[in-house]
């Protein structure tokens, strides 16, 4: 079973339709703890505040336990804000913990361009990943943002895109995944990325 963490952020309902349209059907939305501990593979989305967003994480308990399955190797995918939570800190109207999984900071995008960042966006590929198989480089998925992760190591990075300037659309570093873009959002390739994930998590069932 792959759990969508709900922590009172996101459109939940749409990233469980977007499995469910994926063929992967064994998916659950869910805010407890101990069916989240259980899961085969996580997925963390969501929309809004960073801070809110980590406070909800730590009062439910949910943090420990994410980070603690992350730790274990089970399959983590972030969408858009849960992307963002896996920097270490958060600068968004002040300075907030975040996950600190791939380090780094979340920053806003730079001055010059609208904010926020509404629409299609090529991606590239600095490096090939599972995640992306089967979809081509260059194709373009939907993205809603006005902060974008800033990972410790930029050798993570396995898909980029541009907009005023080149930032993290994707990530990879060992079994945690993560996209800035909305793939439930994103036509038959943001389909196609889901199952990709759920072939992911069911590979390390074998």
């Amino acid at each position: 079973m792959i759990a969508i963490v709900d922590y009172g952020m996101g459109n939940l309902r749409s990233v469980q339709k977007g499995f469910e349209h994926a063929g992967v059907p064994d998916v659950l939305v869910t805010g407890d703890a101990s069916l989240v501990a259980a899961a085969d593979g996580i997925v963390l989305p969501g929309v809004g505040a960073f801070r809110d967003a980590a406070a909800h994480l730590r009062a439910s308990g949910l943090r420990e336990v994410i980070l603690d399955r992350i730790a274990d190797g089970v399959p983590f995918l972030g969408i858009c804000l849960g992307m963002q939570l896996l920097a270490s800190v958060g600068l968004e109207d002040g300075e907030w913990e975040g996950l600190g999984v791939l380090g780094g900071t979340c920053e806003r995008l730079p001055g010059g361009v609208k904010v926020p960042h509404i629409g299609w966006n090529t991606v590239a590929y600095p490096r090939e990943s599972e995640l992306f198989a089967g979809i081509p480089e260059g194709t373009a998925f939907y993205f809603v943002h006005s902060y974008r992760l800033k990972p410790a190591d930029p050798g993570c990075i396995i898909g980029a895109a541009t907009y005023g300037v080149e930032f993290a659309a994707a990530v990879e570093q060992r079994s945690v995944y993560a996209v800035q873009f909305h793939p439930e959002k994103s036509s038959s390739a943001g389909l196609a990325l889901l199952g990709n994930f759920g072939g992911i998590v069911a590979r390390r069932l074998r």
